[in-house]
């Protein structure tokens, strides 16, 4: 295999390079024993001529700098090594192309396809103590490498007719500005080489605009029209709420969770434990799953949780040498193990087509890292049925992005195993009106998940609160008796002596009925101060507000006097007492006060129970929620402006 440059515009350069440097670019290449493939042999997707074709439309109108946004999976290695012989420029000795990478995972990659798509071009390696020569048909640089020193003057921009930028949405780093700078593409002429970008996420989180580096995207397809065209596996997807509280969890320069901060939250063993029971419950049959955690500390203790659970759980870290690395990968690529976890190491450029099951155990306010950990599992490979993503969600309120939110719904939205149709019907469903719009999903952490709805309704004052019967309507459909509901789940009965009955549910399981009795004069105790009322009698534990209600009733048709707590009494229609409005009215405003005219006798008793037990409380609650979800919604909203500079759009870029 032919490694560095055959034929040197300046031969007498080659003795400068040192024999350590030969054998160490041939040992670099030469371990990837690839068939060469001819460019007339590569049959392009019509996908990927159609982008071509894009590029060098928009180059033949006089652009220069131009994006490309595809999906992981998609081909881009293959359309930016072919648009090296497509891309001709008017100057005849500009012949030369530059390949900007950023990891030495991608130079790797695309040195490689050049060499097998071009075996009659020379290519050239830059990085670390691989020195190019300069004068190379193709250069494979990595980024830091090239900008360190003076190794970027050797690189004359006359010769070069094309700069090609992997990973693109890195573009506005400083070192990429360095290079394009160099290169006369800051301010584009007529006599600079063509700049073309190309991500599957070509947008920043962090507010800064790509403009400053590209001047048109030229073509867009995400990772769901792959899927739907079959050009990308199918994927099932299920997120998990762990109901980690992320409100304190700092965030760093990009926008994104400070990975410190976030790591004393997420990597505890009870989200550990969680995580892999999620993976034991709905993904143990999976041959590869490739995990994604916060840092370096949660690789360890998460893949440690695996392996007390008996799963052979390996793991990769940016300390590893690359030797280790390299045999963990090829032994995961060989599935001989099912669980390989990092952090930040293969959210880019990494081509691992068997992986068919994602686990997502950190949470992101990042679109594009969402679409990066996920598009890892998105390739096609003979035997995989689809990727199965499962996302470990936590709180809501911090901004987070989660599978739904890439189809258009609510990152609150839990889903079990669902399609990338069912999702897309979901979505559609919702945009409908069919769904609730009020009714949060929760989960438990239970292997089942399952969900529950919270519905809340507000009140813009106490008084509001007060007078809202809409509590009374269910109660008062199953019984006779004047139930006021004084909370979510609790409804008193009084007696005309100051005695009540009491229904409230506790612990989510069953409707307690208590009897709470007045003591008169008589029987307490002289001399002794004591409570008005008896310690509370607990008459019945049922499982359903009817049953409660029942027994309830039948208690009390025994104990109290029918014509006070009879909801169809008459006297209930009659005007209120006038202490009854003075009670009322000292919780009023003074322009809202209550006439005879404007309540009845049973409403106003109803209202004074209200208020009794915990009106005010109950009201204070009720603005505290209120103000929590504001609160949220102001940060949701915070959120979605982030969300939206992440959003690709074929057109011209801002500066």
């Amino acid at each position: 295999m032919r490694i560095l440059a055959r034929r040197l515009i300046q031969p007498q350069l080659l003795n400068k390079i040192s024999t350590l440097h030969l054998h160490r670019t041939q040992r670099h290449l030469a371990s990837q024993s690839v068939q060469r493939i001819r460019d007339s042999e590569v049959k392009l997707r019509p996908y990927q001529e159609e982008c071509i074709q894009a590029v060098l439309s928009h180059l033949d109108q006089g652009h220069k700098r131009l994006g490309i946004s595809l999906a992981t999976g998609s081909g881009k290695t293959v359309i930016f090594t072919h648009l090296i012989d497509r891309v001709q420029l008017d100057r005849q000795d500009a012949r030369q192309t530059l390949i900007l990478v950023h990891r030495r995972e991608l130079v790797e990659q695309a040195a490689k396809h050049c060499q097998n798509l071009y075996p009659s071009k020379s290519v050239d390696i830059e990085m670390a103590n691989l020195h190019a020569t300069g004068f190379a048909d193709i250069t494979v640089a990595s980024v830091l490498s090239v900008v360190s020193g003076d190794r970027l003057q050797k690189y004359d921009p006359k010769r070069f007719k094309l700069v090609l930028v992997d990973e693109a949405h890195h573009i506005v780093a400083a070192s990429y500005l360095k290079v394009l700078e160099h290169f006369g593409l800051k301010t584009p002429t007529d006599d600079c080489p063509a700049l073309v970008g190309v991500s599957a996420t070509l947008s920043r989180f962090d507010g800064l605009k790509l403009g400053a580096a590209l001047d048109h995207i030229v073509y867009h397809r995400d990772y769901v029209d792959m899927i739907e065209e079959k050009w990308l596996t199918d994927a099932l997807f299920t997120t998990v709420n762990t109901k980690a509280d992320l409100r304190k969890v700092k965030s760093g320069a990009s926008g994104d969770f400070l990975s410190s901060s976030l790591s004393k939250v997420i990597n505890t063993p009870r989200i550990n434990n969680l995580t892999v029971q999620a993976w034991s419950t709905r993904a143990s049959e999976r041959k590869s799953t490739l995990v994604f955690c916060v840092d370096v500390n949660h690789v360890n203790a998460l893949t440690n949780t695996f392996r007390e659970s008996g799963i052979d759980a390996r793991s990769i870290v940016g300390s590893d040498l690359i030797r280790d690395r390299d045999a963990t990968l090829d032994a995961f690529k060989r599935q001989d193990f099912p669980v390989l976890l990092n952090c930040a190491i293969f959210t880019e450029g990494t081509d691992i087509p068997n992986i068919d099951c994602v686990l997502l155990a950190r949470p992101t306010k990042s679109r594009n890292l969402l679409v990066q950990m996920i598009g890892r599992g998105m390739r096609l490979c003979d035997g995989k049925e689809n990727c199965h993503v499962i996302d470990l969600v936590s709180s809501l309120e911090t901004g987070i992005v989660s599978t739904p939110t890439l189809f258009g719904l609510d990152p609150s939205e839990i889903v079990q195993e669902a399609t990338l149709d069912q999702m897309k019907t979901i979505r559609e469903s919702k945009q409908n009106g069919i769904d609730l719009s009020s009714s949060l999903s929760a989960s438990s952490d239970s292997a089942e998940y399952g969900t529950a709805s919270l519905v809340f309704t507000d009140y813009d004052s106490v008084q509001d609160l007060i007078e809202d019967t809409s509590g009374e309507r269910h109660i008062r459909a199953i019984s006779k008796l004047a139930w006021v509901q004084v909370d979510q789940n609790r409804y008193i009965l009084c007696a005309e002596e100051g005695s009540f009955l009491a229904i409230e549910k506790v612990a989510e399981e069953n409707f307690h009925v208590r009897y709470i009795a007045r003591i008169g004069p008589t029987s307490r105790v002289p001399g002794k101060k004591a409570a008005p009322f008896a310690r509370p009698r607990i008459l019945a534990m049922l499982p359903t507000l009817s049953d409660a209600v029942h027994s309830a009733d039948t208690f009390a048709n025994s104990t109290f006097v029918w014509r006070f707590i009879a909801t169809n009494q008459p006297w209930r229609k009659a005007p209120a007492t006038d202490g009854q409005l003075d009670f009322l009215n000292k919780y009023r405003d003074e322009d809202s006060q209550l006439t005879a005219d404007d309540v009845t006798k049973g409403k106003a008793g109803d209202m004074i129970t209200k208020i009794k037990f915990g009106a005010r409380g109950r009201f204070d609650r009720i603005k505290a929620v209120v103000k929590k979800q504001s609160k949220e919604e102001e940060m949701r909203a915070e959120h979605r402006r982030s969300v939206d500079r992440e959003i690709v759009q074929v057109g011209r870029l801002e500066a």
